[in-house]
């Protein structure tokens, strides 16, 4: 769960080896966000709770929406799509900030209510006098109607009792207890497991999870079991599949014929499990991962794996395909949509279109490179898309719009504003924000950008969104910011529009 703006991300697709500065393109939210930022999220699993809520992702939100939400699941070829499912609660509080979920032993569910009236890093001071030291509650929810969960035993219990609770459908209970396991030595645990699985059921519905447990206890001993793993490898659901080529991915060097595992897997008939071995074939970073990634292409290609594959292909094993071909030791004679993808020819695996904004108008190659450049700045962490977003819309009753915006006409205003920050009421594009209802205040990044890197990202604000401003050069910026060098504080929102008036707005005829 992203914090900052409360986006909802499966994280396979986004684990693939990339080099410094290169981020895999996503695909599609799990879960919509219900509002940003937020903290502290928890699937329901928890007999306790109503059948309908089971599986559901819970987020917490301290901004606009104050309160935690669920969010239903779903397969989707190789990934997963959600639909939002209703709120679990939610206050009037304007300082109630929930955060941290977990289910209890009980199956009940425990959350901490921060209740800090500032929340933000960037904004405020660490020591702010205003941030609250003292208030803060913790809530346990029940669902009176349904009974509570017998707790399992896990302190103080055996190794045969702590193996047995991997079976209890409480996700906590067995998170629990795998923590416990591995206080425990690999002596003990080891042959323990092996001992246990020999006398699990094949007939019991939920087996070959049990069988993932086993597997996973053992790697978290730093031994895993590589006649499990291969055994899981040909398991009948493909979610232990997939469970076991994930194992693999991590603890390659320790599993001699890993190569050979994930060539096998990365032609699996499910795409998750092949989707899991192109994001290990990345970690091996080499030739054999070369040769893996490429065999995906014998298999459907869907949304999905496209874009990991085709960034795995581009930038980590680029080099490792190129010496391939150089030394003669590529052969796709019986892969033509490699050969197709390789030579430019096919369209498969290329990731979902560029959405990032282009510019309004035909550019000279010299306002080219500063858009360019603003545009890289725009989508740094913590910069400008991090709260205007990536359309430059905002977000509804938090961040105000880029888009179209009057706010962007004045030269000097919009360089103060940047340097220095805003803070107050704020009306854009009819639409107001209010700091009292939980807006918070812009940052300034005089600090963080020198003078071109400021005139860049101003340029790529004004040329993009729908707006066709003028640009602003270098030496404009160094001026206000030696004319501003004092000032150490936010510009309040009636201050800004004192020295710089909003233009009025014709009327609609």
């Amino acid at each position: 769960s992203d914090a900052s703006p409360g986006e909802n991300w499966w994280a396979l697709p986004l684990s693939s080896k990339m080099p410094y500065g290169i981020e895999q393109t996503k695909v599609e939210q799990f879960v919509p966000r219900r509002s940003r930022p937020s903290s502290g999220a928890e699937f329901v699993s928890s007999r306790h709770f109503p059948d309908v809520n089971q599986g559901d992702f819970m987020a917490c939100n301290t901004i606009g929406f104050l309160g935690i939400s669920f969010g239903s699941k779903r397969d989707d070829g190789a990934g997963f799509v959600g639909k939002a499912n209703g709120d679990l609660l939610s206050s009037s509080d304007g300082n109630f900030r929930p955060v941290d979920l977990e289910f209890a032993p009980d199956g009940s569910l425990y959350f901490v209510d921060w209740h800090n009236p500032l929340i933000g890093h960037m904004q405020h001071n660490a020591r702010d006098p205003n941030r609250d030291h003292e208030h803060g509650r913790i809530y346990r929810v029940t669902y009176p109607s349904r009974p509570l969960v017998k707790p399992a035993k896990v302190d103080g219990a055996t190794v045969a009792e702590l193996l047995e609770n991997l079976k209890e459908p409480e996700y906590r209970t067995r998170y629990r207890t795998r923590r416990e396991l591995r206080s425990h030595a690999p002596a003990e645990v080891l042959p323990a497991i092996k001992a246990w699985v020999a006398k699990l059921d094949p007939k019991e519905a939920a087996y070959e999870h049990h069988l993932c447990e086993a597997l996973w206890a053992t790697w978290a001993q730093n031994q895993p079991d590589a006649e499990l793993l291969q055994r899981l490898l040909r398991a009948q659901r493909f979610e232990a599949r997939a469970a076991a080529v994930d194992v693999l991915r991590h603890s390659y060097r320790q599993i001699p014929n890993h190569v050979a595992l994930l060539q096998e897997a990365v032609r699996d008939e499910h795409p998750r499990v092949r989707l899991t071995a192109i994001v290990a074939a990345t970690w091996l970073d080499n030739a054999e991962g070369a040769k893996i990634a490429l065999e995906a292409f014998r298999k459907p290609v869907d949304r999905w794996v496209g874009p990991v594959l085709h960034y795995a292909l581009s930038y980590t094993l680029k080099d490792d395909v190129a010496a391939l071909k150089a030394s003669g030791q590529l052969d796709l004679a019986d892969n033509p949509t490699a050969v197709e993808y390789l030579a430019g020819k096919s369209k498969i695996g290329q990731p979902l279109a560029d959405t990032a904004p282009k510019p309004t108008r035909k550019l000279t190659a010299a306002e080219d490179k500063v858009f360019q450049q603003g545009r890289e700045i725009y989508f740094r962490d913590g910069h400008c898309a991090t709260c205007h977003q990536a359309d430059g819309k905002g977000l509804a009753n938090i961040y105000p719009p880029l888009a179209k915006s009057n706010w962007l006409e004045d030269d000097e205003r919009l360089i103060k504003i940047i340097l220095k920050g805003l803070w107050g009421p704020i009306t854009v594009n009819g639409q107001a924000f209010d700091p009292s209802k939980g807006v918070p205040p812009m940052p300034g990044f005089g600090g963080m950008l020198n003078d071109a890197e400021t005139a860049a990202v101003l340029n790529f604000t004004r040329l993009s969104f729908g707006n066709n401003g003028k640009l602003i050069t270098p030496a404009q910026v160094a001026k206000v910011r030696a004319a501003t060098q004092e000032r150490t504080n936010f510009y309040m929102t009636e201050e800004i529009l004192k020295e710089h008036p909003l233009k009025a707005t014709p009327a609609k005829k």
